[in-house]
């Protein structure tokens, strides 16, 4: 028997970084996008964000590869924001996502540093907070 846990922090944008999801509506996109990883065996362990971009915290199971996950999220949670009277505004995802790989004693760290996105964006744009986790995972600009 195998015992893997394999947890992800993934962040992406809207396309060019445009404030586009409507944060009285989020948590709409936020059932869709918990919905449809259920349905796939993702573990979700919290999902939240910015009107210009959203954080992810995951377990994905070995049989799915990261990258093949993210191309399915991103472009059926684009179909659903385009078709959601809510975001008159949603004109698609950036090209691209960060994906980096969170030690099981940190996931309740993580959980809470994408619970306070308010807070952190009241004083760092989206940029620097992108920067910041490069930087901490050793990954160049």
């Amino acid at each position: 028997m195998s015992h893997i846990a394999f947890t992800y922090h993934l962040v992406f944008g809207t396309h060019g970084r445009r404030p586009t999801i409507v944060q009285e509506y989020e948590r709409e996109l936020y059932n869709f996008m918990f919905k449809f990883l259920v349905k796939r065996d993702v573990y979700v362990w919290r999902i939240g964000g910015m009107p210009d971009h959203v954080h992810l915290l995951c377990d994905i199971p070995p049989k799915l590869a990261v990258a093949e996950v993210m191309k399915l999220l991103k472009i059926e949670s684009s179909k659903f924001l385009s078709r959601n009277i809510h975001f008159p505004n949603w004109d698609g995802w950036a090209e691209g996502y960060g994906g980096f790989t969170v030690e099981a004693s940190l996931r309740d760290v993580r959980k809470q540093y994408i619970i306070n996105q308010r807070e952190h964006h009241s004083s760092r744009s989206f940029e620097d907070e992108y920067h910041s986790l490069l930087q901490e995972n050793k990954i160049e600009w």
